[in-house]
């Protein structure tokens, strides 16, 4: 929900910055700031040079009309400020099962957005009281929210390109009220609290941080995952067990090792759902089914097989030996599946097992040869190390 809250009174009262901020914060937020709507730099000068540099891919979100999502007016004519909050989820982890199981991001096991936008509410219903305009923004493109949480001052952009909180980290999911409510702005931007440190740079699985405050999305997995086109050969191994999302840069970030005092509060207010999935279910799953339960994650024009076909590369770079027939037998309806691209990535998780084998489908049509190209893939595991039933799939070749 993205709603408008008009004015519930044709006169307007006073209302302060500092009243807001301490509704926000008594809403749940952890942190709130207020920034002027005038036009977003950097922003607004970033965006289109990122993207035409080749770095958005097929990424639309707030690539896809920077003037729009840097001015905060197109949405709101008679805009004057925006009051911008952080929803803190918890940042602690699960040991995997002993099963293929795939692994969710952080921020996206559980519906951080809605109480972020809860909270909000409350902001934009005062502000109603009072005689403003007020909309919330959270989880859509109309906005670069990042770009309004550092001009409000809450927190610096890290080398990573995410929001840091001072003595908090990045551990949370941000969204905004925009208002024609006159409100002084609490800036200025938090200096760089980043120094030298360049341990997102140096641990990206991908190399997508390009430079300080720089991503490619064409090499970013959180990206890489959630597009709708095939995952390029040479970044598939690297996506490892990663169904959606990437914590990666956040998890080795130094502001992030630092326990937060206020952990269990934030648990009891944000609970978060499981960390990691079996893949077996995304792969048999229905459509309605995977909606039902994972409906609120961007999913490319929501199309299931996106979320399938990465669920065929964590197979292919998670499946042991000893989890025989069931992976296998997987594998094998996968590789005469309707869908080319599902094919694809069946073929190459295949060939990852060292399950390269005389197939009883031609799985190596012209079209799924189009979209694989055919690329070397490095087994994982011998052949031999399988130990499968008759009638499952036929014998690898010598």
């Amino acid at each position: 929900m993205n709603g408008d809250s008009p004015a519930r009174s044709g006169r307007r009262s006073t209302i302060q910055t500092a009243d807001v901020v301490e509704l926000g914060l008594g809403a749940g937020l952890t942190s709130v700031g207020v920034t002027g709507a005038d036009v977003f730099e950097p922003a607004l000068s970033v965006l289109p040079r990122r993207k035409a540099a080749g770095m958005a891919g097929t990424m639309q979100f707030t690539y896809r009309n920077p003037e729009r999502s840097t001015d905060a007016t197109r949405r709101l004519p008679e805009a004057r400020a925006l009051v911008v909050g952080a929803w803190a989820y918890p940042s602690g982890d699960e040991p995997a099962p002993d099963r293929p199981a795939a692994r969710v991001a952080r921020y996206a096991r559980s519906d951080h957005y809605r109480r972020l936008e809860r909270a909000l509410e409350v902001v934009a219903e005062r502000l109603g009281d009072h005689g403003y305009r007020a909309q919330v923004l959270a989880d859509t493109n109309h906005l670069v929210d990042r770009n309004v949480a550092w001009r409000a001052g809450i927190g610096w952009y890290g080398k990573n390109t995410n929001l840091l909180l001072p003595g908090q980290g990045s551990w949370f999911v941000l969204g905004s009220v925009l208002t024609d409510a006159p409100l002084e702005p609490t800036g200025p931007p938090e200096t760089d609290g980043c120094g030298r440190c360049t341990k997102c740079l140096d641990d990206c699985p991908t190399g997508a941080i390009v430079a300080p405050g720089v991503v490619d999305a064409t090499r970013c997995i959180a990206w890489l995952v959630q597009a709708g086109e095939p995952i390029p050969h040479r970044l598939r191994p690297a996506v490892g067990d990663r169904l959606y999302g990437c914590d990666d840069c956040q998890e080795v970030c130094p502001p992030n090792q630092v326990s937060r005092p206020d952990e269990v509060e934030i648990t009891d207010r944000s609970p978060n759902g499981p960390q990691w999935l079996d893949v077996a279910w995304f792969l048999t799953a229905s459509d309605d089914d995977i909606l039902a339960r994972h409906g609120r994650w961007y999913i490319a024009d929501r199309d299931l097989d996106v979320i399938r076909r990465t669920a065929l590369v964590v197979l292919g770079n998670i499946a042991r030996p000893d989890d025989g027939e069931p992976a296998i037998a997987l594998l094998r309806r996968y590789l005469s599946h309707t869908n080319p691209m599902l094919r694809g990535h069946a073929l190459w998780a295949v060939r990852r097992l060292g399950l390269d084998l005389h197939l009883e489908v031609d799985v190596v049509d012209d079209e799924t040869t189009a979209i694989e190209q055919a690329a070397e893939v490095e087994a994982r595991f011998p052949s031999d190390a399988w130990h499968h039933g008759d009638g499952v799939l036929p014998r690898a070749r010598p």
